[in-house]
């Protein structure tokens, strides 16, 4: 019976191997399988005298082929894909967004400026000043498309990030039922692999959305987040939870919730889908936001104050191009409360006071007291200072300045202020009547015919207003307009030569020829005079100022003559009439394309608005270029860890067609040997 035995161990093994060969072709699709393979025994052997002879065999084991090194370098690879494709995924249509002609801002900037030049050629053309009116409006909206787009691509985030966290806690409680079920059979004495592979294949999904660690406890595997946070602890699974980001409400964040705690994970979870979004967002996104925001801030508020300094057609001062940056909607948008504060905290309003020195950057306020606080600059935490509440006047960092209100703040209490980034979102053009343009400078100045020697007044010579007008104290500019208007004409008379030719005196006097200042000249040469007059209301009393005690009001201009003006020769200087065709005011506004009027407070001393948008477009496009080149890098790693993991685990159909065939030989030769021990067996039966 020995050799019968012998064979039917044989057909029973080559059986099981023929079922797992079967059973690993049926599976050659399957997500995660790990190839299987029957592992065989001797039995043991029969002492005859001092001869051992084999009993057969016995299955041993149905292994399945797996390493764990490569099972996790699969594992950390998908991370890093994921990651670089989800980055790429959003940074690729921003790039293309910002430098294209038809959908950037270069473009409207150029026309913008083109119109401004045919206006200052052309003054007096409505046409001209329509167009230029026209080309303003679609200025304002191409800052406002780019924005809504850059606005609706954080609200995906949002929306993204919500949905991914979903999908990890389903993934990580079907690790835990899988970690319990393992547990169960392990415990048993069972090789669950089937369970073994579909608990790895979850892991590897979960890593497409975060970075995890994975540790091994017995017969379960821990999963861990970030800088160590447990997601799932054998059975035991916690859950992430997308939640507005509590320093800045608009941007959702991860935090982990064990139980009736919770944690925030925002700032460490890295890896997959989620890690590569949060990083777009943090340095990609949010810096274009802000940047986008400050070239609209500069746009307003250089081209709103060019205007208040010149004459429209009316004969009146300018008025806004441009809405008024430091409204009182836009003031109070711009500091975000931590949603951690104590009760009535208030917030901050933030006023821009210099447009050329804003940052792209964000700030966090915290308060050290009821009163007391301190600033850092966000991402790097630079400090810029420790302030007071009641600092009069408020405290001005960076181009801004910080006004507490609307309520009483407690230790601990913090504000995000984002100076810029909605700025390109609430730029809006502001005047409707091309008119109102004031292309003509406020003052100008003519020679009185008759004896005035060869005394001349160059082109550039022209008054030239150097008293600056701020555009966002409406009460007082409108206190100095009024008062230029009052104060003028006023003339300036030359008197002799002195006695070695070398200089000439000359007087300031007003309209009713008073005096108001004197001075020199050098004849014959050319000479730039700086004059002040002092402002009178319509009544012609003095207007004063709020210092104490008060002092009268003045305005001053630069103005260039050449030559030497007889004895008794005058300029006047008056402000410009309705209908001028000067177009000084206007040259200073397309000066602006040129001019360096971004970020004047950086060591470069400021650069213009078409740098400030290029840099933006250069930024942007680089990382693009860098996350295309980070995408394929990693895609191609990972397809590297696939392979290696499928040389081994993976299921190859042309060695399994070949064991299949061996198998087969295999169950036939076993068949045999019982087919030989029957036909012993019968021979010995028949030859009693």
């Amino acid at each position: 019976m020995s050799l019968l035995n012998i064979g039917m161990s044989g057909l029973s093994a080559s059986q099981t191997a023929l079922v797992t060969t079967g059973n690993n072709i049926a599976n050659v699709d399957t997500a995660g399988y790990s190839r299987q393979q029957t592992v065989q025994t001797t039995k043991a052997s029969n002492q005859y005298g001092n001869v051992f002879i084999g009993s057969g065999t016995t299955l041993a084991d149905v292994r399945r082929v797996y390493n764990a090194f490569l099972e996790a370098q699969l594992k950390t690879t998908t991370s890093l894909n994921s990651d670089a494709a989800a980055y790429q995924g959003q940074i690729t249509p921003l790039d293309s967004l910002l430098s294209d002609s038809g959908t950037g801002l270069n473009g409207a900037l150029t026309k913008f400026f083109a119109s401004v030049q045919n206006v200052n050629a052309k003054p007096g053309d409505d046409a001209s000043r329509q167009l230029l009116l026209s080309d303003a409006q679609a200025l304002s909206n191409r800052f406002n498309s780019i924005s809504n787009q850059l606005t609706e691509q954080s609200q995906n985030i949002n929306g993204n990030l919500s949905n991914m966290v979903d999908q990890v806690n389903n993934l990580a409680a079907t690790v835990a039922q899988l970690n319990k079920k393992i547990a169960e059979v392990s415990n048993a004495g069972g090789a669950p692999n089937d369970l073994l592979d579909a608990r790895s294949e979850t892991i590897r999904q979960l890593s497409t959305f975060t970075g995890t660690q994975v540790v091994e406890n017995g017969s379960s595997l821990d999963i861990y987040l970030g800088s160590g946070q447990p997601l799932v602890m054998g059975n035991i699974v916690n859950t992430l939870e997308a939640v507005p980001d509590k320093n800045d409400p608009g941007r959702m964040g991860i935090q982990l919730n064990s139980g009736s705690s919770s944690m925030d994970l925002t700032s460490v979870l890295t890896g997959g889908e989620i890690g590569g979004l949060m990083r777009y967002r943090s340095t990609v996104l949010d810096p274009a936001m802000n940047e986008l925001g400050r070239v609209a801030l500069v746009v307003a508020d250089q081209m709103n104050s060019v205007q208040a300094s010149g004459i429209d057609m009316n004969g009146a001062f300018g008025s806004n191009l441009f809405t008024n940056i430091n409204s009182a909607t836009q003031v109070s948008q711009r500091s975000v409360a931590s949603l951690n504060n104590s009760a009535g905290s208030g917030n901050f309003n933030i006023a821009i006071k210099d447009s050329g020195k804003l940052t792209t950057n964000d700030y966090k306020v915290t308060f050290t007291s009821g009163t007391d606080y301190t600033v850092q600059r966000l991402p790097d935490g630079t400090s810029m200072g420790a302030f007071n509440t009641a600092t009069t006047p408020p405290p001005v960092i960076d181009g801004f300045s910080m006004t507490f209100a609307n309520g009483t703040a407690a230790a601990g209490d913090s504000f995000k202020l984002t100076p810029t980034r909605d700025a390109a979102a609430n730029i809006k053009t502001e005047m409707t009547d091309s008119k109102r343009l004031a292309i003509a400078a406020p003052l100008g100045a003519a020679i009185v015919p008759g004896g005035s020697g060869t005394l001349t007044i160059p082109a550039s010579g022209q008054p030239s207003m150097t008293t600056k007008l701020d555009i966002y104290d409406a009460a007082t500019t409108t206190i100095i307009q009024n008062g230029i208007k009052n104060s003028m004409p006023v003339k300036v008379v030359f008197g002799a030569t002195s006695a070695d030719g070398t200089s000439q005196a000359y007087q300031l006097l007003d309209a009713k020829g008073v005096q108001i200042s004197n001075g020199t000249i050098k004849p014959g040469e050319s000479n730039t005079l700086s004059l002040s007059v002092p402002l009178k209301d319509a009544s012609g009393n003095p207007i004063m100022d709020s210092s104490v005690p008060p002092v009268q009001r003045t305005v001053t201009f630069d103005m260039s003559i050449a030559g030497a003006p007889s004895n008794g020769a005058s300029i006047n200087v008056s402000l410009s009439q309705p209908g001028s065709l000067d177009n000084r005011n206007g040259t200073v506004l397309a000066g602006l394309q040129t001019a360096k009027t971004v970020d004047t407070g950086s060591s470069s001393k400021g650069i213009s608005l078409n740098d400030a948008y290029g840099k933006l477009v250069e930024g942007v496009g680089a990382k693009a270029a860098q996350g295309k080149l980070d995408s394929a890098a990693t895609g191609a790693i990972l397809d590297n860890a696939k392979t290696a993991r499928d040389s081994l685990s993976g299921v190859d159909l042309d060695e399994e067609t070949g064991n299949l065939v061996k198998f087969q030989q295999y169950y036939t030769a076993s068949s045999q040997i019982i087919k030989a021990a029957q036909q012993i067996f019968s021979t010995l039966i028949n030859s009693l």
